[in-house]
């Protein structure tokens, strides 16, 4: 399967915005756009065509959200196909379609610092949703869907970090989350207010119209 192998803090410093793509990481001074603002492969020639088009402010929000959740460009095109079919507005389904990916809420439910962290861990088999093992990232949870470690999982040092940290975890309304047995559930599909993102779906909306 296709997947992005670059140094990963390139993904920030090309749209000028941290994506929280290393975790904690992104709030010490190791962070990339920390170290250096600018967008990979800088120069003065960049710096005088530095002004964006229309069409190119719309590429950078089209861009952030695939940076953000992980996807390529052609899964991404499917998963704007699926929100136009869907009854709505597009671009709030968008988000919808996004944020109920198996990997997302992992990172919502606090037990990965990170989306990337979040869908190695899937991928790994660490999870079981509604008691079966699941390792596809991109599965799409629905209301009343439980997500629990495994229980070889629990075993691990990583879990028993968890445990002393998930504490101080903010979970979103959307999601409950059992602190003592580490046990998600979906309590209802995510609002518009329930989604905090760094992108615009509505202008995602419109590259995508063109």
């Amino acid at each position: 399967m296709a997947r992005y192998t670059q140094a990963t803090c390139r993904l920030c410093r090309r749209v000028g915005d941290k994506l929280m793509l290393k975790g904690d990481r992104c709030f010490t001074s190791k962070c990339a756009l920390e170290r250096r603002d600018v967008p990979p492969g800088y120069s003065a020639i960049a710096k005088r065509r530095a002004k964006k088009s229309d069409r190119g402010l719309q590429l950078q929000q089209k861009q952030k959200a695939r940076y953000t959740y992980g996807i390529l460009e052609r899964q991404f095109r499917k998963v704007f196909a699926e929100a136009e079919r869907l009854p709505g507005v597009t671009g709030e389904n968008l988000l919808v379609l996004l944020e109920r990916r198996l990997d997302n809420v992992v990172y919502r439910l606090g037990f990965a610092s990170s989306r990337p962290q979040a869908r190695q861990l899937v991928r790994h088999g660490h999870f079981r949703l509604n008691g079966r093992k699941t390792d596809i990232p991109s599965c799409l949870v629905k209301p009343g869907d439980v997500i629990a470690w495994r229980e070889a999982s629990t075993q691990s040092e990583y879990y028993k970090t968890l445990v002393q940290e998930i504490e101080s975890r903010t979970i979103p309304g959307w999601l409950s989350l059992d602190k003592q047995k580490l046990v998600g559930k979906i309590v209802n599909l995510p609002a518009g207010d329930d989604i905090e993102v760094k992108f615009d779906a509505k202008v995602i909306v419109e590259y995508y119209s063109r």
